[in-house]
């Protein structure tokens, strides 16, 4: 069993995977008690991200099992610490992959905590007692108040879950390039899936020119008539990749599989940015002259920090955003697993965690 401290009193029901095979099996573990500046938050929903899959079969080799995944949290609060001010029992709340940072270098204190290089994550991370995180695909969770979020009273806790990994995701990086205050520019997204939807849905609500770049021309009608998207080209066709040269301002690449950055970088205007958030298991093909004959940058970004998770979540309840979800339960994760490694979901699955507790915990 993964180590606890004596102060891991609370028993809690959750769902975890016990080696490589992923299978994920129910599972009785221990939470520590609600210190001075945690708060207890009943668990009511949790997205299930592509980070996810990859920790449970160990894709990676860093999975300390058993692990219960989940960093897309959103729930009530049961009780507060005496430290804790801007929170109180009843708020409805959520956490995303941040659990604990050094609080003291120039990235937490700057609120870029997801940059901290002591940054340990809501699951397969180490705590500050030393104790290993256990995630949201559980009952119960107990987080330091400085890394969870109020959620805007219009917004659904279910399909807001996801915006806790992947709308910070995308909203970060377009926050870092001003799009959130500066409309009117032409901005692409590569990739359809849990992440380029979000940000069709910021780029629009932040008054820019949408294009989505997808292998699949059948995402077409998806991306214009659903999430109102003005344009779409498709990456494999040379012609229209063509007619697109030198027309974006912006580019955020969403996409996980190997491709070259070259043809991408063509559509960018001379000084333009493409800012990658997708994480291939095999690098970027990345030619110099794309970059050196257009005065382009290629960027990395990852998550944000709890200031940008904050405005982001105030943004999406001004504008009313929230990701297109397909409700599981926790019988049914194996399955939905599975889906997310087909990327067979539109475009985001969330568990329904009341719908698989039992009834004596």
């Amino acid at each position: 069993m993964a180590q606890t401290t004596p102060n891991h009193t609370q028993t809690v029901s959750g769902w975890a995977a016990h080696d490589s095979s992923g299978k994920i099996t129910p599972f009785i573990f221990k939470r520590r008690e609600n210190g001075i500046n945690d708060v207890t938050i009943e668990i009511l929903y949790c997205g299930i991200c592509h980070t996810d899959l990859h920790h449970v079969r160990n894709d990676w080799g860093i999975t300390m099992y058993p692990v219960v995944p989940g960093h897309e949290i959103t729930g009530v609060i049961t009780k507060v610490g005496s430290n804790v001010k801007e929170f109180k029992v009843g708020d409805r709340v959520g956490v995303g992959c941040l659990a604990a940072t050094c609080l003291e270098c120039d990235f937490c204190k700057d609120s870029q905590e997801n940059y901290c290089d002591q940054v340990q994550f809501t699951y397969n991370g180490i705590f500050w007692d030393g104790s290993i995180t256990y995630g949201g695909y559980s009952k119960m969770l107990v987080a330091d108040h400085r890394y969870v979020v109020h959620i805007p009273a219009n917004l659904p806790l279910d399909a807001t879950a996801p915006l806790l990994c992947a709308g910070v995701t995308v909203f970060s990086p377009m926050k870092d390039h001003n799009l959130h205050q500066a409309p009117g520019k032409k901005i692409g997204v590569v990739g359809l899936g849990g992440l380029g939807h979000v940000a069709v849905k910021f780029g629009k609500a932040f008054g820019h020119h949408v294009t989505v770049i997808s292998t699949s021309p059948s995402k077409e009608k998806e991306a214009k008539e659903r999430l109102g998207a003005d344009d779409f080209l498709v990456s494999t066709d040379v012609q229209q990749l063509k007619k697109g040269m030198r027309t974006l301002d912006f580019i955020l690449n969403t996409v996980s599989a190997k491709h070259s950055l070259g043809p991408l970088l063509e559509l960018l205007k001379v000084n333009g940015t493409m800012v990658v958030v997708g994480a291939p298991d095999q690098p970027f093909e990345l030619p110099s002259f794309p970059m050196i004959f257009g005065k382009r940058a290629v960027k990395g970004s990852v998550i944000g920090g709890m200031r940008d998770t904050k405005e982001m979540m105030e943004l999406c309840g001004k504008h009313n955003i929230t990701c297109d979800i397909e409700v599981t339960t926790p019988d049914k994760l194996d399955e939905a697993l599975d889906r997310v490694a087909k990327n067979d979901v539109r475009y985001r699955f969330v568990i329904d965690i009341a719908a698989g507790l039992p009834s004596n915990l």
